[in-house]
């Protein structure tokens, strides 16, 4: 495949059982070069084998890292530095999941997490693991929370949010996040609005069936005075906030907008965001967390 210009350079990490073994093979099948295991101290000299050709074997490289490679955090803090020289696009996508989850996950599987030891169980090898790889995760272009997933969902939301990565290498990204307060709240929001004082669609028997995402659903929610002014409100605090973010270097945030089932009200409010914030020219991404369970 011809050389693209900058090189993609995909890097997955996060907590061990999250699912970074399966988010890998979806990237191979989107045409990646994978690579999984890869000590951190490698990606440098990886990546200078294709600075200056022509032929790239595949669409870029994407390359699972974790906590198993001894001394990952020092080797992938020089690796960040040592990348600058090399005229690339990198991109952090880091997995994560609840700790009752990744319990029941290793439960299943019965294999050992990678820091545990006689003097640190399960329980105790994940919560650490989640404290050492922190610094991480705050750097990381995007945050996926797999708990709720099944490997087919994890697939879809991969392909979905690859869009997103692709449109922009660099400044503030924001992903958006409608929710279920039922089902709880999303950990990774920066921001948190709850929805539930506007107008609810569930108690139309005819819109009840409908989502968010339906015009005539989303004209009910935001049909009164109070609606259309939350709704202005709403954009001008988050554009009013955005730039002060980027201005203290932050790479990503995440705002959630939460109803009571996650199915309407939610819906059409990170619609019209999404909408809003593509117009204004920001790197955006939607989830529409419980669309289905509500």
């Amino acid at each position: 495949m011809p050389r693209p210009s900058p090189i993609p350079v995909l890097v997955l990490t996060g907590l061990s059982g999250a699912g970074k073994s399966t988010a890998l093979n979806v990237f191979e099948d989107l045409g990646f070069f994978c690579v999984d295991g890869l000590p951190a101290s490698m990606l440098p000299k990886l990546v200078s084998l294709y600075e200056g050709q022509e032929v790239l074997p595949g669409k870029g490289l994407a390359l699972g890292m974790d906590i198993r490679q001894q001394d990952f955090l020092r080797q992938w803090g020089q690796a960040r530095q040592d990348l600058a020289q090399y005229d690339i696009s990198l991109q952090v996508i880091f997995i994560e999941a609840e700790l009752p989850e990744l319990m029941r996950r290793y439960a299943t599987t019965r294999r050992p997490h990678p820091l545990e030891s006689e003097q640190l169980g399960l329980q105790q090898a994940l919560e650490l693991e989640r404290n050492l790889l922190e610094p991480v995760r705050a750097e990381a272009d995007l945050v996926l929370d797999t708990t709720h997933y099944s490997v087919h969902d994890l697939r879809r939301v991969l392909q979905e949010k690859w869009s997103y990565l692709e449109e922009q290498t660099s400044g503030l990204r924001v992903h958006i996040i409608s929710f279920g307060f039922k089902y709880g709240p999303p950990k990774e929001a920066d921001l948190l609005f709850d929805l539930r004082f506007l107008p609810n669609p569930y108690f139309d028997l005819l819109l009840r069936p409908l989502t968010g995402k339906d015009q005539i659903v989303a004209d009910y929610v935001f049909q009164d005075e109070s609606g259309k002014l939350f709704a202005n409100k709403l954009m001008e605090f988050v554009l009013f906030l955005l730039p002060l973010y980027a201005r203290e270097g932050r790479f990503r945030v995440t705002i959630g907008l939460g109803c009571t089932g996650g199915r309407h009200r939610s819906v059409a409010a990170a619609e019209m965001l999404f909408r809003n914030l593509k117009e204004q020219g920001y790197a955006v991404s939607l989830e529409h967390r419980h669309i289905e369970k509500g």
